[in-house]
Formats: structure tokens, C-alpha cells, sequence
């Protein structure tokens, strides 16, 4: 099964070719601060051949959801070093995925800021997750060009934190609907600068970010993560086909660990000019390792990789409800399903608590 066989990140080989995907939990405390918990979380799933870790704020400005981790002040970093320790005691591996939610986020999460974006667009027809309860988006401030590049530095920062606090290497959340998506897609961006306008200016804040992380800590330890058919969020692109050739065309130019693409998991009948096939369009074009995620199970996965486009399959919701999921997958057992009402926030109760099919392993911290 080339799921269960040894995969080739870089210089790196990992024990199995599944990746860890990162998934957002709210476990944090209201300084972005993770616990105990979030150390046993991860080390549960140490037996991923790459773990990626929830979006990690990389300034207070990125903040966009309560109780979401940081990783810009020594109190985050230091926290995070203890999950990293378990995890390589664990014989496991582990990034950091760095995160600025943009207008994703509410002015009450934010100690009263708005949001910032590339324009003064708001998302429309969503409402946002708060401490509050949920509420309707808000028209972001859209950045200046001072911020602009002081927010790239604040990525560049994160970066070394990460590296500080153990982690292997770290990937740029570029998808979702988060900022650097939200410079890419022409929906969100309709600046007149040189961020804006064209494909090569709307790339041009995703491209600058990724080669101020590789000058940094090294482009064999630096990814992205792509979703170029995702709508959600309100991101749309007039051509996305286009808009990611010319992107992944120019990450060729710098040296990474790999390119994390996403499938659509929209529907996608009211997009007609959107490729179908996302590793089929877009996995071709690079030299980099490409890992692919969503939707998978074990047999899609193996059929995937099977295609040889991609060379890792990541997992988000088996891999949080299956600590144990590639023991499962080789032994083909029953997987626990993810319990939906306790993904965000609250305690052990759906984040540490799922069973192994060793029901003692790794019973404590």
C-alpha cells in the first residue's frame, strides 16, 4: 500500500506517505497559548508521516477566531516547543502552518479592530464564528502599503518562531479565503497598486511572503497551501486556470519542501470556467512535491497516489477522530467517526479523547 510506504519530503524521508492536515480546534487560551491538551493531541498522531499543524496566528493583527493559537510573542513559542518535543520524542514530524485570516475574522475577536484585507470588500451571505455567538461579516480595512510590507515581515517572523520552537518547517495558509488568498483572487482584490490589477501583481504578495520564509529558515523547510477552485469565503477568480499556472509556475523559481493543493469540495455548477480536476491541472506543472488533500479515504488516497501526481495524501477530519489512522488503514479496521459538535473549542471531549484500537496508548501525556 504506498500510503503505508516511506515518502520523500526534501532531503527527509517520512515513515508513511499520509500528512496530518491542519485543522483549526479553538484550544487555545485568549492569549493564543496552547496547553497539555494540545501537547497530547498532537503526539497521538504522531504516527502521521508529516503533521501540519492549525493555522498558527502570526501577529495579534491576524487574529481572526477566539481561542486560536499564536506563534508572534515567547509565551506561544515556548508552549509550542513542548508539543514539537513530544512529537519528535514520538519519532514523528511536524510544520507550522502560518496563518493571517484577513477579513476572516470580527472586530470583537480583535480587541475592536477591523479586519484588514487587501480591499474594503466584505464577505457576504456567511456569518462569522465569535465569542460572541455568530455575526455578520464586516467591510475589512483594506491595507496600506506600509502594512502590506510590514505584515510580509510579521510572516518572515513567524517563521523563525516556528523554527525556535521546534517545528520542521512551516507552510503558508494561502487558501480558504485567508489573506494571501484573499490578495490572489480578484473578489477580494481590486487594489490599483502593484498588488493588484494583474495576475503577476495579484501573486505578487503570496510570491514575496514565500521568498522572505525560504531566505529565512531555508526553502527545504517552507511549503504552501493552495486551494485554487475553493469559492468559500466569497473567493472567486475570472480565471483561476490562468491565475495558478502563472503562481505555481513561479514557486518553481523557489526551492520548497512542497505545494499542499486542495480538491474543490464545492460544488461547482455556477463556475463553469473552473477546472475540475485540481491535480490534474495544477499538479503537473511544478517540480515541487505535491500534497494532496481533501476528501480522501484510504482507497481514494492509495487511487491518488496511485496516479502519481501527487506523492503524500493528507487528512483532516480521519486523522482528528483516528489519532491511530494509519495503523487503522493497514489493518483495515473500523474508523470512530469525528464527533462535528466539539471540532471548535471546549475541552478534552472530541480532541484527546477518541479511542486507539490499543485502547491504553498514549493514555497520558
Amino acid at each position: 500500500m504506498k500510503l503505508l510506504n516511506e515518502a520523500a519530503l526534501g532531503n527527509v524521508m517520512l515513515k508513511n506517505g499520509m500528512a496530518m492536515a491542519p485543522m483549526t480546534r479553538s484550544r487555545a487560551n485568549d492569549e493564543g497559548v496552547v496547553g497539555e491538551s494540545t501537547v497530547l493531541y498532537y503526539t497521538q498522531r504522531a504516527g502521521a508521516g508529516l503533521i501540519i499543524s492549525e493555522g498558527l496566528n502570526i501577529s495579534e493583527q491576524a487574529k481572526g477566531s477566539p481561542f486560536t493559537p499564536g506563534i508572534y510573542n515567547q509565551e506561544q513559542i515556548n508552549a509550542w516547543e513542548k508539543v514539537t518535543k513530544s512529537v519528535h520524542d514520538n519519532k514523528g514530524l511536524i510544520y507550522a502552518q502560518l496563518w493571517h485570516t484577513g477579513r476572516v475574522g470580527h472586530s470583537s475577536v480583535k480587541n475592536g479592530e477591523l479586519p484588514v484585507a487587501p480591499s474594503a470588500i466584505a464577505i457576504e451571505g456567511q456569518q462569522h464564528f465569535t465569542g460572541d455567538g455568530m455575526k455578520d461579516y464586516e467591510t475589512p480595512r483594506a491595507l496600506s502599503m506600509e502594512e502590506i510590507k510590514q505584515t510580509i515581515q510579521d510572516y518572515k517572523q513567524a517563521a523563525i518562531n516556528a523554527i525556535e520552537a521546534g517545528f520542521d518547517g512551516v507552510e503558508l495558509h494561502a487558501a480558504f479565503g485567508y489573506l494571501p488568498n484573499q490578495f490572489l483572487a480578484d473578489s477580494a482584490n481590486q487594489r490599483t497598486d502593484e498588488y493588484g490589477g494583474s495576475i503577476e501583481n495579484r501573486n505578487r504578495f503570496v510570491l514575496e511572503v514565500m521568498r522572505e520564509l525560504a531566505g529565512a529558515i531555508g526553502g527545504d523547510r517552507v511549503a504552501i497551501k493552495l486551494s485554487p477552485t475553493i469559492p468559500y469565503n466569497n473567493i472567486i477568480h475570472t480565471d483561476p486556470t490562468a491565475q495558478f499556472t502563472a503562481l505555481i509556475t513561479a514557486l518553481d523559481d523557489i526551492p520548497l519542501a512542497y505545494i499542499h493543493l486542495m480538491n474543490s469540495l464545492y460544488p461547482l455548477d455556477q463556475l463553469p470556467h473552473y477546472p475540475e480536476n485540481v491535480l490534474e491541472t495544477f499538479g503537473k506543472l511544478t517540480r515541487h512535491t505535491i500534497i494532496a488533500n481533501g476528501g480522501y479515504n484510504a482507497q481514494t488516497g492509495e487511487e491518488e497516489l496511485e496516479k502519481g501526481i501527487a506523492k503524500i495524501i493528507s487528512y483532516g477530519a480521519l486523522f482528528l477522530a483516528n489519532p491511530d489512522l494509519p495503523k487503522r488503514f493497514e489493518l483495515e479496521s473500523i474508523l470512530n467517526e469525528p464527533d462535528r459538535a466539539t471540532m471548535f473549542g471546549g475541552g478534552e471531549k472530541g480532541y484527546t479523547d477518541y479511542p486507539f484500537l490499543s485502547a491504553n496508548q498514549y493514555s497520558e501525556a
